[in-house]
């Protein structure tokens, strides 16, 4: 892998949601570019902000919904104490294959700037509190999806 891009989104502590018009964008970019869909937008890269690099409900199901009809798509989640987690998905079968992953932070490159890095992740995230249930005015009015509002579900 040789490009990261960080597509403008609205983040709360436990959901994502990514612009339309900047996710269309980022597409005709690299259509334009001369790549084809199958070079591009593959894998999902994201964080955790606890110390939990498992996957949780929403991401199971964002995954599903945004890299489900690619033939083969991986998801890769880093957690603040340096905890990975990664899968393969492939079109056609049930199981995903997990995979063991390597993060090398020692060598240079040319995204390594963290002023850069930080300057787009203020320009592109937008971040969120999540409101609490009891302030939903429709709270009793239309079907709930717990994973909407938490990422596990507590037993």
């Amino acid at each position: 892998m040789t490009d990261i891009v960080l597509v403008k989104q609205t983040c709360t502590d436990v959901t994502v949601a990514f612009d339309d018009a900047a996710v269309a964008d980022f597409f005709d970019d690299q259509i334009d570019a001369g790549r084809h869909p199958e070079q591009f937008g593959r894998i999902w890269i994201h964080t955790h902000p606890g110390f939990s690099a498992r996957p949780s409900q929403v991401d199971v199901e964002t995954f599903a919904r945004v890299f489900g009809n690619c033939d083969w798509a991986v998801m890769f989640i880093l957690a603040r104490n340096g905890a990975t987690y990664a899968e393969l998905k492939h079109a056609g079968r049930p199981n995903v294959e997990k995979l063991s992953v390597g993060i090398d932070f020692k060598p240079e490159f040319a995204a390594s700037d963290q002023s850069t890095w930080e300057a787009e992740y203020l320009q592109s995230v937008r971040e969120e509190p999540l409101p609490p249930l009891w302030d939903m005015a429709d709270w009793f009015d239309k079907e709930f999806a717990y994973s909407e509002q938490w990422p596990v579900f507590p037993i």
